[in-house]
């Protein structure tokens, strides 16, 4: 099935992105962003925040936004 992953993290990218089925959250979160910390991120799905362990299903938007910045100062 096709969800669309919105990475607002560095220069950022959208695209959609062919998952099976029962697919969670976490999971598409850890193909898509590797070794990063989920807890340094908002993610949502369809603009609205989700648990980690929702299965996605067709259509699904999931965005990634970084909380915490490297280098930045307060």
């Amino acid at each position: 099935m096709k969800v669309l992953v919105i990475n607002n993290d560095g220069g950022g990218f959208a695209d959609y992105v062919e998952i099976p089925c029962g697919t969670t959250v976490r999971e598409l979160f850890e193909r898509q962003m590797g070794a990063a910390k989920s807890e340094n991120y908002l993610i949502r799905v369809n603009r609205q925040s989700v648990p980690r362990d929702q299965v996605l299903v067709e259509g699904d938007r999931l965005s990634i936004t970084p909380t915490k910045i490297e280098g930045a100062r307060r």
